[in-house]
């Protein structure tokens, strides 16, 4: 049977290269613990805060993180595949370069997050919050960005091809470089008020 820990707080611990797996953590306190290089494999934190946690070089694969918070954490080039973060809050962490593929991330808390350079690819991101965020140069392709907010997103030299940006108001974010195919410039021309014929 997969073990499952509640309400339990884990504090100083030294978790490196540690292997999660089918291991279920719900509701519970992560507070200085270093997962550097640790590996979960079908795990699942449930309304977990996580502060001044090191993620560094950590690698998850179909795991999930939902309703949790990251506060000061550190994801150097940490991988997240096939996982799931529905409604989990970032604030203050150090992301980059962290990178994505596939999985859920909608309802995410980013505002003012620097993602510069990062990599999501395929990832499920409705109603995200990327108020303010910075993801000059990052690659964001074939993402599901319906509902976003990217109100003052910083999206200088980055890659969209393939996500949806029917939330995007061109006029309201750094754009300058930006990479997009020809479905997505008939997208944000309408949004600008063009007819196209």
């Amino acid at each position: 049977m997969p073990e499952t820990i509640e309400d339990t707080t884990f504090r100083h611990e030294d978790w490196y290269a540690e292997e999660l797996v089918d291991r279920h953590f719900v509701n519970c306190v992560f507070h200085d613990v270093d997962l550097t290089e640790a590996v979960s494999r079908g795990a699942s934190f449930t309304g977990c805060t996580f502060g001044n946690v090191r993620f560094n070089s950590s690698r998850h694969v179909d795991s999930a993180f939902t309703r949790c918070v990251f506060k000061r954490c550190n994801f150097f080039e940490a991988e997240f595949t096939g996982c799931k973060l529905v409604g989990s809050t970032f604030d203050q962490c150090d992301l980059r370069p962290l990178r994505v593929d596939g999985g859920d991330w909608s309802f995410v808390a980013l505002p003012g997050a620097d993602l510069r350079g990062v990599s999501f690819t395929d990832v499920r991101m409705r109603e995200a919050d990327l108020t303010g965020a910075d993801l000059t140069g990052a690659t964001v392709t074939g993402l599901d960005l319906s509902g976003a907010q990217l109100h003052a997103t910083r999206l200088t030299r980055a890659d969209l091809r393939g996500s949806d940006l029917t939330a995007l108001d061109p006029t309201a974010v750094q754009r300058a470089g930006a990479l997009i195919d020809a479905e997505q410039a008939i997208v944000l021309a309408q949004a600008l008020g063009f007819e196209i014929r």
